[in-house]
């Protein structure tokens, strides 16, 4: 029964948070009136998302993080996302694999998400996921980006706190710049930081920084969030207590009224996320018919693109805005 499924969730049992997702991930039906259920009891946990390139070691820093978060007796849920597997479309699971040593400890919730061809480096269902975990009375939400690289952005939109991580040695650094997470990042972790380099790498990294702030010196206002940088050793933990604090410190400011405008702006950009996610998910459900019959017309030259796109758009009643 789902509302069995819902009390289990609302009681923070594992097995049916783990049932949950896993409707989620499968798209059953029922999703939406779960979803329904379990949103209204939400309790806005600290949603806090990382990211960076391919081996800077992003799952080893969570695991890291979820330890610091134990010890000061917070609950945690984390959200993996992996590259889907291009046979089967499930997730590879190499971030729960690297995250062994907290298996068993009924604080902590480990679930690998597949991408699924979405972009950004997020799964297309890991708002529906964060629901789950929030009602469930996770305190901490953690959600760990495929790392893609210079498509890793939406994460911004979904968590209150966004990590940016980086190492020494591979230029990272530069690429953060012409990513724009520095834009997105509230803070930056240069990790490995016990290789040569390091201190250059936090170096540049200030200096990119500090350059930033000064062109945009003119319309940001004086008592910003300026993002911190922090050396980290996560396979050794050094430098994660510090990591924590400076989390804490981030989370303080979002309640003050500078930082409660940026909470507010990315939380509706993140329900604009959401519904847009959802509503596309169902026209691609309704339309898949017809958009294969209008595909099939358009290679074959009897229809342009933006009229096909149109008749598909009057099927569903939807408005559609042509040029004069």
């Amino acid at each position: 029964m789902l509302d069995d499924l819902v009390s289990g969730v609302l009681r923070g049992e594992e097995r049916a948070v783990a049932r949950a997702c896993r409707l989620i991930d499968d798209r059953e039906p029922r999703v939406a009136h779960l979803i329904d259920e379990l949103h209204g009891a939400t309790k806005q946990p600290q949603v806090i998302g990382v990211t960076g390139s391919p081996g800077s070691g992003k799952s080893s820093l969570v695991s890291g993080m979820v330890t610091q978060f134990r010890a000061l007796g917070k609950r945690v849920g984390v959200l993996a996302i992996d590259p889907s597997s291009p046979f089967t479309g499930g997730a590879i699971l190499g971030d729960r694999v690297r995250m062994q040593r907290h298996f068993g400890d009924p604080g902590v919730f480990i679930r690998s998400l597949a991408t699924r061809g979405a972009q950004g480096g997020l799964s297309r269902s890991v708002q529906e996921h964060v629901v789950v975990l929030d009602a469930a009375g996770y305190d901490i939400i953690v959600i760990e980006t495929v790392g893609v690289g210079q498509d890793e952005l939406d994460v911004a939109e979904v968590a209150a706190s966004t990590i940016v991580v980086t190492q020494p040695g591979t230029g990272d650094d530069i690429q953060a710049v012409k990513s724009g997470i520095l834009e997105i990042a509230d803070v930056f972790v240069v990790n490995k930081a016990d290789r040569d380099g390091a201190d250059r790498a936090v170096f540049e990294l200030e200096q990119r920084l500090e350059l930033a702030r000064t062109v945009g010196a003119a319309s940001a206002a004086s008592h910003a969030w300026q993002a911190p940088v922090l050396k980290c050793v996560a396979l050794t933990d050094s430098g994660l207590p510090e990591l924590v604090q400076a989390l804490a410190a981030h989370g303080a400011w979002l309640a003050l009224p500078e930082g409660a405008k940026r909470a507010a702006a990315r939380r509706q950009a993140s329900a604009e996320r959401l519904i847009f996610s959802l509503v596309c998910e169902q026209l691609a459900r309704v339309l898949e018919v017809e958009l294969k019959r209008a595909a099939v017309r358009l290679v074959e030259r009897n229809v342009s693109p933006h009229a096909a796109a149109a008749e598909l758009l009057a099927r569903v009643g939807a408005d559609t805005v042509s040029e004069s």
